[in-house]
């Protein structure tokens, strides 16, 4: 048997999941998309079922990619299948679309009226009974967060029937009205604060006030935590237990040879230099668990509070118009929120972009102009002693880049951009289990989706290095750094570093004594002219072969054009 979880975008289908299948998921992309659907298993009645997320649809009369492979799943669906469509009980008008659209479609079905309790506080109350006699087919209220009513839900599986209930297309919003007449009572309150502070986030003003303080807040708890986790926790582990390892195991292939450099990299004075080893047992796992996965961890922790808390909807709302301006929706604010954590798993979530060329342009933009937050920390630390005069030129630069080249990406590549549905929830105080199994599963995937492209880049870096590729690019590099960037040629080892860390190669310009000219036109270059190996390789997985080799060479002429200009205006 096969259970098919369906309803509309944030009505709670995946904490339901969550708590049927107890978050032992196996998260697929549908085929021939990047869509995701998650998929899990419980045992009913001794028997081993299935259990398959679906996408968010408001309607079986798709608009998006989202919704079209909802339907086709319905419709590829066999005999042996069980729709539980989860409808809002705070919202049922809009809900009950969708249902009558299910009902129509004779499959087994149970209804959950999930957000039983948030329907209760804002003066909503649902006749279950009597909207179950009318629909033909069981109606469990639930609150998923607490697991209330799951256990009833799974009971009433063995009941789930196909309806009888009829209706005319034409007629369906009065039918939904006089359903919705029948079974609904609301009793009148005041606004919340909440509810006023709500209304407020979503208005240019004060909205885009809320937002630069609560994104401000985030990046620092951020930094914060990032930085913590790899100074204690990451640096403390690799270089107290795993280089003395990595040494013996040096000694054991004889310090030197194809293998030894494979496996170990190259030594820097006779010891590991998990920044600059290259070696697959080195700054391979390095660079994913040490430096990446700390900010991930943070990141994941704060975006997973905004998404739970539904302030995150609101951003995107906020950003919408803008984010248009470059062939955007709004939605598009989270690979550059994540990309602001770190470009791995901004470059994983551009998958959420419905086209091709929303893919592209974001993904692409979030590479050229948005740091990750251990190189944000690096320019901080080093160009923040010359103040806001170098400061402001690096980070402004970068947004005007944005705007720049996404107005040119939207312009020249070809596609759609399709507009996009977005439900707004109420703000909600985060349920502690959810939050945590969402935590673990999002870290998870990344682990899952992420080090073997990172192993995979780091040996082709270190393939080509022992070919001798990097020094040719290195040397060639050398001509276009002094002539048109006008850094010195020892900049040129930054460059090269950065391709596997862009932190540590922001480091490499402190010996270098820079002007202020200089290091403004050395970060903006090295912020844009190419990802790291981790980003690159996944971006290859998320992109396409030949997309990626066209983004990057939109990052190299970008990088040359602006590092050029900021040379001959400062």
């Amino acid at each position: 048997m096969r259970i098919l979880l369906m309803g509309n975008p944030n009505v709670g289908k995946s904490v339901v999941f969550s708590r049927m299948t107890g978050a032992r998921v196996i998260t697929s992309n549908y085929p021939g998309t990047t869509v995701e659907y998650t998929r899990g298993y419980m045992r009913i009645a001794g028997q081993r079922v299935e259990i398959a997320d679906v996408p968010g649809t408001y309607s079986l009369e798709p608009t998006c990619k989202a919704e079209e492979i909802a339907c086709r799943m319905l419709e590829e669906a066999s005999d042996n299948v069980i729709v539980i469509n989860i409808v809002d009980a705070t919202n049922l008008e809009r809900s009950l679309n969708l249902t009558l659209q299910l009902l129509k479609r004779r499959v087994p079905m149970v209804l959950v009226l999930n957000l039983w309790d948030e329907a209760g506080h804002i003066g909503v109350h649902i006749d279950a009974e009597k909207l179950e006699q009318i629909l033909g087919v069981p109606c469990v209220p639930t609150v998923a967060v607490t697991g209330e009513g799951i256990k009833k839900l799974v009971e009433r599986l063995s009941e789930a029937r196909e309806s009888d209930y009829e209706y005319g297309e034409d007629e369906k919003w009065h039918e939904i009205g006089e359903i919705v007449g029948k079974v609904q009572r609301i009793t009148h309150r005041h606004h919340t604060p909440g509810e006023m502070l709500a209304d407020a986030s979503v208005k240019p003003f004060p909205g885009a006030l809320i937002a630069i303080g609560i994104l401000l807040l985030a990046f620092e708890v951020i930094r914060t935590i990032g930085e913590g986790l790899i100074g204690r926790v990451g640096e403390p582990v690799f270089e107290g237990l795993w280089a003395p390892v990595m040494l013996r195991l040096s000694s054991l292939l004889g310090g030197t040879g194809f293998v030894h450099d494979l496996l170990v990299g190259r030594l820097v004075d006779g010891e590991i230099d998990f920044g600059q080893s290259f070696g697959l047992l080195t700054t391979g796992l390095f660079v994913p668990f040490a430096a990446v996965l700390p900010y991930v961890f943070a990141f994941y922790l704060v975006l997973s509070f905004l998404e739970d808390s539904g302030y995150l909807p609101r951003l995107a709302i906020l950003l919408d118009s803008i984010m248009h301006r470059v062939g955007l929706h709004g939605m598009a604010v989270v690979p550059m929120l994540l990309g602001l954590g770190c470009n791995v798993p901004g470059a994983l979530s551009t998958r959420i972009m419905e086209s091709r060329k929303e893919r592209f342009i974001a993904g692409t933009l979030m590479a050229i102009c948005v740091p990750c937050m251990a190189q944000v920390s690096m320019i901080v630390g080093l160009a923040g002693k010359h103040g806001a005069r170098s400061l402001l030129p690096i980070f402004g630069t970068l947004f005007v880049v944005w705007i720049l080249l996404g107005r040119l990406l939207e312009r020249f590549i070809r596609g759609e951009s399709p507009e996009i549905l977005m439900d707004v929830p109420p703000y909600r105080i985060p349920h502690l289990g959810g939050f945590l199994k969402k935590m673990w599963m999002r870290i998870f995937w990344f682990l899952r989706e992420a080090i073997p492209w990172v192993l995979l880049g780091v040996l082709l870096v270190n393939v080509l290095y022992s070919l001798g590729v990097i020094q040719f690019i290195g040397e060639v590099a050398a001509v276009v750094i002094t002539g048109i960037l006008g850094l010195p040629k020892e900049a040129v080892g930054g460059l090269v570093v950065g391709f596997l860390r862009k932190d540590v190669a922001v480091g490499m310009l402190a010996p270098l004594h820079l002007s202020v000219k200089q290091l403004i036109v050395a970060c903006v270059v090295l912020t844009m002219y190419f990802p790291c190996v981790a980003t690159f390789a996944v971006m290859i997985k998320e992109l396409g072969i030949l997309d990626m080799l066209k983004a990057a060479a939109i990052m190299v002429i970008s990088a040359l054009v602006v590092g050029g200009f900021l040379n001959l205006i400062l």
